[in-house]
């Protein structure tokens, strides 16, 4: 029967590596943190890093039948553990970003119908015109991408629409890779999810929509009304707009669980499913950002993600709709050379030790007596640039700077260039 626990809210993230679930109360304590990881826990897809990279290395896709493998494996750990799916009010999750999957004709009566005495990856099998999904990491559509830009007059003029120029790893040009290169696998497929989208439908047991904020990451989009770009979708493919339904907002109730999770689980009836969303507006929403605020994501690309009333579009960069409010924007930069630039660095000037570096840094004056760097080991994205650029305070250019100056040009000159970018893409600086 139904007992009185402490109601809990469960997160997903179906990422590149893994996946992962926790449970939170309704103070958003954790109560409850799991995962698999691919490679390890299922040896059986031979994924290296969760996905294949094909003979071309610029071809990168994972295997989609993984995903639901990897949510089945997940769920039965949780019920081997005692966990107690009836007290779980609603779900949602993230996932990696861009990444599609190609639902097979028929495969909607599957979904809803799939038994609940059989792991869902067994009902299934079947269901995906594409059995490998390209994802993030792919480049292999550079000619889908020129002629997308081709087909709207130019790249700014993409970026006006959809909020970004064409990318390679953008859903819409790798849907055009597949409809270019085999048209019988789209004419098959009836409906086209992101990978956060097709979690989502895993759970719903139908085709859950496409959320604003992962919608804006496939150059299909039209960020301003949020409907599908009719020029967008008739440069990528046919009949494109009925395979992709209707997008909603980030923060959409969907529906509740689908039978299967009751049955098989003990899930309550009530719980309810709300719109997945891409890894980066998630990290938006977990975070809590709001107007005015910037977050920094330091890896060995460093991401700068923020939240904007009046967007810009430009060539570098990115504009998503707001997943947390629907009348604004979330922009996002990458750029290359963050944490192995900063290691780099600290080998050199600080024999190796943060501690060291730290010192460096607050032994000297912000500003740096205005010398200024810019730190590129490899081409940067924003701006095009690479190499080691060092300016004195008379604005020449120097070969080298002494340790300490070096270390704050360094962190200085990436943050400002961070700064100086995020105001092009209509970011303010709040007083």
């Amino acid at each position: 029967g139904r007992d009185m626990a402490a109601p809990c809210f469960l997160g997903w993230d179906f990422s590149t590596q893994q996946l992962k679930v926790i449970a939170v109360d309704e103070h958003l304590r954790v109560i409850y943190e799991d995962n698999v990881h691919f490679d390890k826990d299922l040896p059986e897809f031979k994924t290296q890093g969760g996905v294949y990279v094909h003979s071309d290395r610029l071809t990168v896709t994972s295997p989609v039948l993984m995903w639901v493998k990897a949510l089945d494996m997940i769920l039965e750990k949780m019920k081997s553990s005692g966990f107690n799916f009836s007290q779980v009010r609603a779900l949602s999750g993230a996932g990696q970003q861009h990444g599609s999957v190609y639902w097979k004709k028929g495969s909607i009566q599957i979904l809803k119908n799939a038994s609940p005495e059989l792991p869902l990856h067994q009902s299934l099998k079947a269901c995906f015109a594409v059995s490998n999904s390209p994802i993030w990491m792919d480049s292999s559509t550079a000619s889908q991408c020129s002629a997308l830009e081709k087909a709207v007059g130019g790249a700014q003029q993409l970026a006006n629409i959809t909020g970004s120029r064409a990318y390679e790893r953008f859903t819409g040009n790798q849907i055009a890779k597949i409809y270019n290169e085999n048209p019988e696998v789209y004419m098959q497929t009836e409906r086209i999810s992101l990978v956060s989208s097709f979690a989502a439908s895993l759970f719903l047991g139908v085709y859950a929509p496409i959320d604003y904020s992962d919608g804006s990451g496939m150059n299909l989009l039209e960020i301003w009304q949020k409907v599908w770009s009719v020029s967008c979708l008739d440069a990528c493919a046919p009949g494109l707009e009925e395979k992709l339904g209707s997008p909603v907002p980030s923060y959409s109730v969907l529906g509740s669980i689908s039978p299967y999770y009751i049955q098989r689980y003990g899930f309550s009836p009530d719980c309810k499913v709300v719109a997945f969303t891409g890894d980066n507006p998630a990290s938006l929403a977990g975070m809590r950002l709001e107007e005015g605020d910037i977050a920094i994501s330091l890896g060995t690309s460093d991401t700068l993600f923020l939240w904007i009333q009046e967007p810009t579009p430009a060539l570098e960069g990115h504009i998503l709709c707001n997943p947390v409010d629907s009348h604004t924007y979330m922009a996002l930069l990458c750029f290359k050379n963050g944490s192995l630039m900063r290691e780099r660095i600290r080998d050199d000037c600080a024999s190796g030790s943060w501690d060291e570096f730290s010192k460096a840094l607050s032994s000297t004056v912000a500003g740096n007596n205005g010398n200024l760097g810019f730190y590129f080991d490899v081409m940067e994205i924003t701006p095009e640039a690479v190499g080691i650029h060092r300016f004195n305070s008379d604005n020449q250019k120097v070969l080298n700077f002494p340790k300490e100056v070096e270390i704050r040009a360094l962190i200085e000159g990436q943050f400002m260039a961070k700064r100086i970018h995020a105001e092009k893409l209509g970011y303010k600086v709040s007083k």
